[in-house]
Order: C-alpha cells, then structure tokens, then sequence
C-alpha cells in the first residue's frame, strides 16, 4: 500500500497537487516541495500548478459568494462569527487581506465568499488572486524544498512511531485551532468595544 501510494504520488504527482490546492492547501504544497527535494517534480512546474489549483479554488468561492447569496446567508448562521471577522479584516485592510487569508486558519474560504458578497471588482480581485496564490506557493514549496530531509526524517519516524506521532500532530492542531479561535474572539470583542464607546460617545454629546 505504501509503495502504491509512493507510485502514485511519483506519476501523478502534479494532477493530484492541482486538486489538492483546489480544496485543501499547505499538506499537499509540502508533499509537493518534498518531491521537488527528492528529484521526482520540477519546482517551477510545481509552483505554477500549485498556484493555479489555489487561484482556481478562491475564485470559485469568491463567485459562491457574488451569485449564491441566500446560501450564503444560510451559512452565515452556523459560521456568523468567522464571516463577522473576514467582513471586519475587509474593512480595515482592503485587499492585502486576499494576500493573507491564506495563512488565517479557518478563514482560506470565508473571506473569499465575504469579497464575492460585496460589490469588489470581480477582475481586480481574479489579479490579485492569481498573484498571491503563486507567491503562497512559492513560499510554500521553497521552504518544504529546503527542509525536505528534515521532513523526510519526520515521515519516516512517523511510520514506524505513529503512536507518538498522531496524538503530537492532534495536539499541534488542536493547538493551532485554539489560538486562532481566541484571536477572532478577542479581535470581535475589541469591535464591540469600540462601538459600544462610539454609541456612548454621542449620547453624551
């Protein structure tokens, strides 16, 4: 099975990393950076196709967003908060924050929605789009590259120490889940301050 997965990884490599990127993201860019390392993917080829499944994926959200609304607004109950931060994050940075919600965890899908929402240029965003998801690729890939023994040392202890493994990686993302949930709480809870003493504010004048 392991050797099949190995196979397929070597002889698919690129059709499975432009799914991957469609859906998902960081994994499959590793994955991809560690084959550049190992000799199996060429790294420009990689980023580019890399990039292009990030592009294709945020752009598909972002048209979610512009002509499935009341869908959208059905989600806004379940995931109120997440869309209350990205409409927030839009507001006060523009769009930078298309550069960086790649790396907001829990946000790679809602911001994009939030954009479509809104009356933003549907080509200004597909340019910058295009942009960051290469250079998140890029980034990505390179440093996967750099440290390919180190990560290839990891798979390998992994394998044969996968209980000690899989509950460190449960922790870490268990870890990583928890603070960005307390980032977006307090980050909201400073918003309602700030509107909270802005109402204060003009009753007392």
């Amino acid at each position: 099975m392991e050797q099949f997965l190995v196979d397929a990884l070597i002889q698919y490599g690129y059709i499975i990393l432009f799914i991957w990127s469609v859906f998902e993201g960081e994994l499959g860019l590793v994955m991809a950076g560690t084959l550049v390392h190992t000799g199996h993917m060429n790294m420009a080829t990689a980023i580019f196709v890399a990039g292009l499944g990030g592009f294709i994926g945020d752009q598909i959200y972002f048209y979610i967003g512009r002509y499935n609304k009341k869908w959208i607004h059905r989600q806004l109950h379940k995931h109120r908060r997440k869309f209350a931060l990205a409409h927030l994050l839009l507001k006060k940075y523009g769009w930078p924050v298309i550069f960086i919600q790649r790396y907001l965890y829990g946000l790679r899908t809602v911001i994009p929605m939030s954009i479509g929402l809104t009356r933003y240029d549907a080509k200004k965003f597909a340019i910058i789009n295009f942009i960051s998801a290469q250079i998140w690729a890029a980034i990505t890939i390179w440093l996967a590259y750099i440290f390919g023994d180190k990560i290839l040392e990891f798979l390998e202890y992994a394998k044969h120490h996968w209980y000690i493994a899989l509950p460190a990686a449960a922790l870490i993302l268990g870890g990583v889940a928890y603070a960005f949930n307390k980032i977006e709480e307090n980050i909201l809870i400073k918003r309602k301050e700030r509107h909270a003493n802005r109402n204060i504010a003009k009753t007392t004048k």
